[in-house]
């Protein structure tokens, strides 16, 4: 468990919502920017905090409703059995399992990697960012915000041609851990190796600055994502996944 605390830590200022609230050890995350789960879930981090359920779902739940978020709990082994079993009884959805994967770095085959500065410019990441993803617009401003408030060192890396962006990501290094965030290639481009260039770049990067150990988030149908980790050593920690009432969207 000690070792899932300090990822789901590590996550929470790597990553950070614009809004945290506590009832009791359940750590409530809203961002009204970015409609992202994990930045808009409930996060329970002590498998015996489970007095009283019923009425702190409904607490929850109303703060999400002010902010138009569907009530969302995410659920890492952190959130216990018990917790489980009352959604169960209570017909929730479960979706998006995920898993959180590290790699020592001493062991990480970067040394050949290209090394690279990573961007200052916010403003030409997010750009970037949203092209590579193929996401909408309307998420700058939220995505802008998430970045400008990660407090650890953050490198933010895109593989360019013809002044094109073609893959992007975000190294957080804080103290022995660098988490990799926001991992994309461009859909045409794909099957290219371009991601595991950027990757071993972003790596090389934070091993210079001490890191010890990568660590990063991916669903678990993400096949191809998947493949890559692996073949870069990255092992499974442990998995998450979300859960929604069946009235949830």
């Amino acid at each position: 468990m000690a070792i899932v605390r300090r990822y789901e830590a590590a996550g929470f200022r790597s990553w950070p919502a614009a809004a945290v609230h506590y009832d009791g050890t359940w750590v409530i995350r809203l961002t009204a920017g970015h409609p992202a789960k994990r930045l808009n879930s409930v996060n329970p981090l002590d498998p015996g905090d489970v007095h009283r359920i019923a009425e702190r779902v409904a607490r929850a739940s109303r703060r999400f409703e002010a902010y138009g978020r569907p009530l969302t709990f995410r659920m890492s082994p952190l959130a216990g059995p018990e917790l489980s079993d009352y959604f169960d009884r209570e017909g929730w959805s479960r979706m998006a399992e995920s898993l959180v994967m590290r790699l020592a770095l001493a062991n990480a085959p970067v040394d050949d990697a290209l090394d690279q500065i990573p961007l200052r410019d916010i403003g030409r990441f997010v750009s970037a960012s949203l092209k590579v993803h193929g996401a909408d617009a309307s998420l700058r401003a939220g995505l802008s915000e998430i970045i400008g408030a990660i407090q650890p060192e953050a490198g933010m890396f895109v593989l360019e041609r013809d002044a094109e962006p073609l893959a992007s990501l975000i190294c957080v290094h804080e103290g022995d851990l660098a988490g990799l965030f926001e991992i994309g290639t461009e859909q045409a481009v794909r099957n290219q190796g371009l991601g595991r260039e950027l990757i071993l770049s972003a790596l090389k990067w934070a091993r210079l600055r001490g890191a010890r150990q990568a660590w990063l988030q991916v669903e678990a149908h993400n096949a191809p994502a998947l493949a890559l980790y692996r073949s870069l050593g990255f092992e499974e920690v442990y998995r998450y996944h979300y859960r929604r009432p069946d009235n949830g969207v």
